[in-house]
């Protein structure tokens, strides 16, 4: 018997940072309800990377309107209000929800105390404690082999977004082409490697310095050439990432590429890259020092000039280290695993079949106590 669609208006954010940080509880939803129809909302920015979501109806893509009217809630709401919802998950805090015919709803509040990250402010729209949902974006086997085409080659591969959407989040370009060197030198971690920049198309004359000093034939620039989710599946081979506080990290960190975030005028304990293999790297000053000399963080002033090249490049020194301690020490537990399944006279122990407990996942994995 089919069982009947389950559709879901997620709205998500506008800045293409805080849509992939609320990313996994779109993974969560799809792997838990099976049958789960999804309409997205979410900034022009944005949208495109929910394009392979499975169980995709629609992406509807919200643009602000301009003034104090917030029109576009109630242009959101036409588009949206002649069906019933199983489901609306807002994490833009609007009241849109409170308008809608739907079973269930969960909408994001701010929260007060100490900062915490944006995955786990995300997860508690829908009362998740403990690990939340990594962020997690969905390609296609075309998607990845478009990439893999545009990155073939030799070589570890070291990928740097130099770019952000404010000058005060941007480190200097000659400290860009400075890291690279040292790290891809014969001496390096990444020797023999390339460099593959990424960048929106705004970003591609800035990043001339950078692809000028770069060895000639060692060098992948893609700024302006890629989409999102492309970039995504180039950051799932890369060995290592260096960039801004920017979409672009976070859509690093979420490919699980080892990840070294710059940060300056922003808060790293709500937009720190987010993983196992990642880390943020700041100058001598805190983000409090930042906001004490400018506010509004709106000035156009190069906030990030104090972060010296020696500390992020011990930074990632230290980061692709561990993290090829910590793949080593996976791999001797693999192989480890593997002997202790094989018998004392070197055969393999034959697998006993077990009739797995059929899941019953339906809509109720998301109760009422669940979002509220």
């Amino acid at each position: 018997m089919t069982q009947r669609a389950f559709p879901i208006l997620f709205i998500t954010a506008t800045r293409i940072g805080d849509a992939v940080l609320s990313s996994g509880l779109i993974k969560m939803l799809a792997d838990q309800i099976p049958n789960a129809r999804f309409t997205i909302v979410a900034g022009p920015l944005a949208a495109p990377l929910f394009a392979h979501v499975p169980g995709l109806d629609r992406v509807i893509v919200m643009e602000k309107a301009k003034g104090k009217g917030k029109g576009h809630w109630f242009k959101l709401w036409r588009q949206v209000r002649h069906k019933k919802w199983g489901l609306v998950v807002d994490l833009r805090g609007s009241a849109t929800a409170l308008f809608l015919r739907r079973d269930k709803r969960a909408i994001w509040k701010k929260s007060s105390g100490e900062p915490v990250h944006k995955v786990i402010d995300a997860a508690r729209t829908l009362k998740l404690e403990g690990d939340p949902p990594a962020p997690y974006l969905y390609i296609t086997p075309e998607v990845q082999a478009l990439a893999d085409g545009l990155l073939a080659g030799d070589g570890p591969i070291l990928a740097v977004g130099p770019a952000a959407n404010w000058i005060g989040k941007v480190w200097p370009i000659e400290r860009f082409t400075q890291t690279a060197a040292q790290l891809l030198d014969k001496d390096g971690p990444l020797a023999g490697g390339r460099l593959l920049i990424l960048g929106g198309p705004e970003d591609t004359r800035m990043v001339d310095e950078l692809r000028m000093a770069s060895a000639r034939g060692r060098t992948i620039d893609l700024t302006g050439k890629v989409d999102l989710l492309t970039a995504y599946a180039c950051l799932k081979r890369a060995s290592l990432f260096i960039g801004n506080d920017s979409g672009l990290m976070h859509i690093a960190a979420a490919a699980g590429c080892p990840t070294v975030g710059l940060f300056g005028p922003s808060d790293e304990r709500r937009y720190g890259p987010w993983g196992d293999k990642t880390v943020a790297v700041r100058g001598p000053r805190g983000f409090d020092q930042f906001l004490a000399v400018d506010p509004d963080l709106s000035q156009a002033i190069r906030h990030m000039s104090d972060l010296p090249v020696t500390t992020v490049v011990k930074a990632a020194k230290a980061l692709l280290a561990r993290v090829a301690a910590e793949d080593a020490a996976k791999a001797a537990a693999v192989v480890e695993a593997e002997a202790e399944e094989t018998s004392p006279w070197g055969e393999p122990i034959e697998d006993v079949d077990v009739e797995a407990p059929k899941a019953e996942v339906a809509e109720e994995r998301v109760s009422e106590r669940d979002v509220g």
